[in-house]
C-alpha cells in the first residue's frame, strides 16, 4: 500500500526559489510530480535551479521577476497561464538587504519600506494575481512563509515583525473568501534558518553568537530547507483539503503553539 501525494498535472510557482528554503520547497514539489516555476529576482539563480530540477527528471521553468513590482507579477502569471499552487517564500528585505537590527525609535519610515514591500505587498501582489485562475479551476493552494517573529515578536525587528504578521493576517482574510472555491490558504512560520547568508555562522560550532541563539531552541540547530519542504508539500496536496486559515510553526521548539 502506498500514499499518493497527487501533484501530477499541477502547476506550482515558488517565489524566492533560487536558493535556501524556496529552493528546497521547489525541488520537493517537483519530485512529487508538480510542474514548478522557479521565481527569483536574480534570473541566473532561477535558471540554474530549474535546470537542476530538469536534470533530475522533474519539470521546471525559470520565472524571474520582482515580487514587489505588481505589473511584473501580473505579467508573469499571465505568461504562465495561472498556477494551482502558490508558495510565497520571497522575503526578508529583498534586494535592499537588511538595514541592520535597531530599536524602532532609532529607525525612520524609510527604513521600514523594504520589509513591508517584499514580505507583505509582495505576498499580496502574488496572491491577487494567482487567485483568478484558481477560482476558475475550482482548486488551489496558497502557502505563505512567514516567521515566528510574526507570532511572538522580536526585539529590534519591529518592521519585519509587522510585515510578516501582516502577511499571516492577510492569508486568514483571503482564506475566508476563497474556501468555497476549493482553495486553501495557510502559513508556515519559521524559526532561525540556515541560509546562504548565514551558513558561515552555523558552520562554526564554537561561534558564541550561534551558541547563544541556539540556547532558545529545543532542537539545538538551525532549520534546514528540508524541514520546511515536507510541510509545504503536505499543505499543497489533496490530503490537506480541509485545512485552511492556519499558521504552522516550523521552528525547532523556539515557541510552542496550541
Amino acid at each position: 500500500m502506498s500514499v499518493e501525494i497527487g501533484l501530477e498535472g499541477r502547476q506550482a510557482l515558488v517565489t524566492g526559489a533560487g536558493q535556501g528554503v524556496g529552493l528546497g520547497v521547489a525541488t520537493t514539489l517537483a519530485a512529487a510530480g508538480a510542474e514548478v516555476f522557479i521565481n527569483d529576482v536574480v534570473a541566473d539563480r532561477a535558471a540554474a535551479v530549474a535546470a537542476e530540477i530538469v536534470a533530475a527528471g522533474g519539470s521546471a521553468h525559470p520565472a524571474p521577476f520582482d515580487v514587489t513590482d505588481y505589473d511584473a507579477v501580473v505579467s508573469a502569471l499571465a505568461r504562465i497561464g495561472g498556477v494551482d499552487i502558490l508558495v510565497n517564500n520571497a522575503g526578508n528585505a529583498g534586494t535592499a538587504g537588511w538595514a541592520g537590527l535597531a530599536r524602532l525609535v532609532d529607525t525612520e519610515p524609510s527604513d521600514w519600506d523594504a520589509y513591508l514591500r517584499v514580505n507583505l505587498y509582495g505576498v499580496m501582489y502574488c496572491v491577487r494575481a494567482a487567485l483568478p485562475a484558481m477560482i476558475e479551476r475550482g482548486w488551489g493552494r496558497v502557502i505563505t512563509i512567514v516567521s515566528d517573529a510574526a507570532r511572538v515578536g522580536e526585539s529590534h525587528m519591529a518592521a519585519y515583525c509587522a510585515a510578516k504578521a501582516g502577511a499571516a493576517g492577510f492569508s486568514r482574510g483571503v482564506a475566508l473568501e476563497v474556501g468555497r472555491h476549493g482553495i486553501t490558504v495557510n502559513n508556515i512560520a519559521l524559526g532561525t534558518m540556515r541560509t546562504p547568508v548565514s551558513a558561515a555562522l552555523w558552520d562554526d560550532p564554537d561561534n558564541p553568537q550561534a551558541r547563544a541563539i541556539m540556547q532558545h531552541y529545543v532542537v539545538r540547530r538551525p532549520g534546514e530547507p528540508e524541514d520546511v519542504a515536507g510541510l509545504a508539500l503536505y499543505l499543497a496536496s489533496p490530503m490537506a483539503s480541509w485545512i485552511t486559515g492556519q499558521t504552522y510553526p516550523v521552528n525547532g521548539g523556539f515557541s510552542f503553539s496550541q
